[in-house]
């Protein structure tokens, strides 16, 4: 179908301009927009013609989608009349499969229209927070180099008592150099494995021997580190209120399914590759 849309996208442009226009407070789903041979084409059909289509299409003009997925509509209804003997194996399994997916999304979708109380919300924080010690991040500087030898000898200066900062605005040749080295705040699983295991071994205040990465020798210096704070209640209600309604979905799907009687033993011994032959579907 998407072929055949992005064909007719592109000549749908002229014949939009001339498309006639309903008053948006007189057209339902049952509007009729055209007929094939006294088969209605209804805005019902182009509304779920609409809701299938990718991203892309939906930036397009409504006038030149509405008149796009109208001519694709009428030329689906003058292929599908053309169809002689019974309908194929496949529609019916579809329509079946369609009606399936609609109503099981229609209940999901009211179960959800429920939104938590604040009561429930404040609730499922103060149990995912509660005595909540967040993972360490760390803040460090560090110096690249291209040579373990390089970076040895500028580690003794920097004992000897010369400047981290200056060192790395020196001779680093990392895009922190004209910083002084500066990384910010990190925390595990930002760093490449190596320069991870180094800091997290390190002690505040700090400079490691050199190690080696894939972009070359490091000196790092541990400036400081702290716990990840607790995040506050409104920064993350979306994400609280998506879990305990998910939790919900779930407790509600797990009850219905407790209460109904389900019988899977016909499926034993069915080879599982059977899902992969689509020619079962033709007739």
């Amino acid at each position: 179908m998407l072929k055949h849309l992005k064909f007719l996208c592109a000549t749908a442009v002229t014949l939009a301009l001339t498309s006639p226009s309903l008053a948006k407070d007189a057209v339902d789903a049952e509007t009729v927009v055209a007929t094939v041979n006294g088969t209605p084409v209804t805005v019902g059909q182009m509304i779920m013609v609409r809701s299938a289509l990718p991203q892309q299409y939906l930036t397009m003009p409504d006038d030149v989608l509405f008149t796009a997925i109208l001519d694709q509509i009428i030329q689906q209804n003058v292929l599908a009349q053309a169809h002689e003997g019974d309908d194929p194996k496949r529609l019916e399994i579809a329509l079946q499969s369609e009606r399936r997916l609609i109503l099981a999304d229609s209940v999901v979708e009211k179960f959800l229209s429920n939104m938590p109380t604040d009561a429930e919300v404040q609730a499922a924080y103060d149990a995912k927070y509660s005595g909540f010690e967040g993972p360490t991040e760390y803040n460090a500087a560090h110096i690249l180099v291209a040579s373990e030898e390089e970076a040895v000898n500028l580690r003794q200066k920097i004992v000897d008592g010369a400047d981290f900062a200056d060192m790395a605005k020196e001779h680093s040749t990392g895009p922190s150099g004209p910083s002084g080295g500066a990384l910010g705040w990190f925390g595990a699983g930002m760093m490449v494995p190596e320069f991870e295991t180094a800091v997290f071994e390190m002690e505040v205040g700090g400079v490691s021997e050199p190690v080696q990465t894939q972009f070359g020798w490091h000196l790092i210096k541990l400036n400081e580190t702290r716990k990840q704070e607790v995040p506050m209640i409104d920064d993350i209600r979306g994400e609280l209120i998506g879990e305990i309604q998910g939790a919900k979905l779930d407790a509600f799907i797990d009850s219905l399914t407790a209460k109904s009687e389900i019988d899977r033993t016909s499926a034993e011994g069915i080879d599982p590759a059977v899902i992969k032959d689509a020619t079962l579907l033709d007739d």
